[in-house]
């Protein structure tokens, strides 16, 4: 049976320092999961914990620590609905998880991005070329993978988003050139201890052109038996559009079914 979008994984609330929309709240990101027919949104509002130490270069994740982003509970519950909190959290540029392992246990679900490469506290200078990227990528993944981890309820987020380089010519390049064994061991560890693969909202806005070299790490971690998941990474009212047209899209490239769907387990 083909894969139904009924889920969302990845939305940002106003709490996040880069998604200050006074309309983005609780209640709105449930309206969205009404209007949508979906079972299940989870809220991952940006977060460094306090018990981990953050790079002076990031002063603006010592606000969103954990108690902050925590603040958006209690979330407004409907039936039919299952409305999980989550974090997004960061590795920093000396291989730093921002998130303490007993945070872990007070959150439904964890997602944690091999891409964020724009900010100066998580990648160094001499990595900023196309080699140094993908190595980023790899070295990332693997870090993630090598944690002790519930992995039952963490997520890859937005594995091919722009953020990785520096220009699109850039991205797919990266994207293009990570060896295919390497994406092969990584997807099939992924795949192992039971992580999800997030397919994310702006990462299938890409041109037909660009649709093989794009679609590859997903069509391996597919292969590899990988389970996906769907974020729109909302971070406004406006990011909700046209999620049905992009999810729908991926799902029809990637000949995504039932049995290829992720589910958070707590």
């Amino acid at each position: 049976m083909r894969y139904t979008w009924d889920n969302d994984l990845h939305i940002h609330s106003s709490l996040s320092l880069c998604a200050k929309h006074p309309e983005q709240t609780a209640e709105r990101i449930l309206k969205y999961a009404k209007e949508n027919n979906l079972k299940t949104v989870c809220v991952t509002d940006h977060c460094w914990d306090g018990d981990v130490p953050a790079s002076p270069e990031a002063p603006w994740y010592r606000i969103q620590n954990f108690d902050y982003v925590s603040s958006i509970k209690p979330l407004p519950q409907c039936d039919g609905i299952k409305f999980f909190f989550g974090v997004e959290t960061e590795i920093d540029k000396d291989m730093n998880l921002g998130l303490s392992r007993d945070k872990f246990d007070k959150l439904d679900f964890i997602i944690i991005p091999t891409t964020h490469l724009h900010e100066k506290f998580t990648i160094k200078e001499e990595q900023k070329t196309i080699k140094g990227r993908m190595e980023c990528w790899i070295n990332r993944f693997d870090f993630i993978l090598n944690q002790d981890l519930p992995f039952n309820k963490v997520g890859l987020a937005h594995p091919t988003c722009s953020l990785l380089a520096s220009s699109r010519e850039e991205l797919l390049e990266i994207i293009g050139n990570l060896p295919e064994d390497t994406l092969k061991r990584l997807f099939h560890r992924a795949a192992k201890v039971g992580m999800g693969i997030e397919i994310n909202k702006d990462d299938m806005n890409f041109a037909d052109n660009e649709a093989d070299i794009l679609l590859r790490p997903y069509k391996i971690a597919k292969q590899e038996g990988c389970k996906f998941y769907m974020g729109s990474d909302a971070h406004t009212p406006d990011g909700f559009n046209r999620c049905d047209y992009y999810f729908n899209r991926a799902i029809d490239y990637l000949g995504l079914t039932e049995e290829d769907k992720f589910y958070i387990c707590k």
